[in-house]
């Protein structure tokens, strides 16, 4: 069972940065395509970044591309994700999961964690 924790989340301003965390307790995610995603205040729950086991391949959905990054780290037991030029619309509870990797689809199949939340001012 997946039991993935979600960390960084804070208050920011409009133009601010964040880095969240995402690991699996008990489990590394270095053989795991990994992928984030959020929910904001009456939309559903969206994907917006991925990244590939090996090669390492990432996608963006176009409402963050060019602003957040997606990594891991070293050990392969991180899933990072860079937040930079924070807007408004980017405040929600952020979550990760592994996913499978399909063409330019990331679909997930772990449970989902408690996620962390986002809040950007105006």
């Amino acid at each position: 069972q997946w039991d993935f924790v979600e960390s960084g989340g804070a208050l920011a301003h409009t133009g601010g940065s964040l880095r969240l965390s995402c690991t699996a307790s008990g489990r590394t995610l270095r053989y795991s395509s990994v992928a984030w995603f959020r929910r904001a205040p009456g939309k559903a729950r969206e994907e917006i970044a991925c990244i590939k086991d090996n090669p390492i391949t990432t996608r963006y959905e176009d409402s963050v591309k060019g602003r957040f990054t997606i990594s891991r780290d070293a050990d392969g037991n991180t899933v990072n994700l860079q937040m930079d030029s924070l807007q408004p619309e980017d405040t929600a509870v952020y979550y990760c999961s592994v996913v499978h990797y399909k063409g330019n689809r990331c679909v997930p199949f772990g449970s989902w964690g408690q996620g962390t939340q986002v809040t950007v001012s105006s």
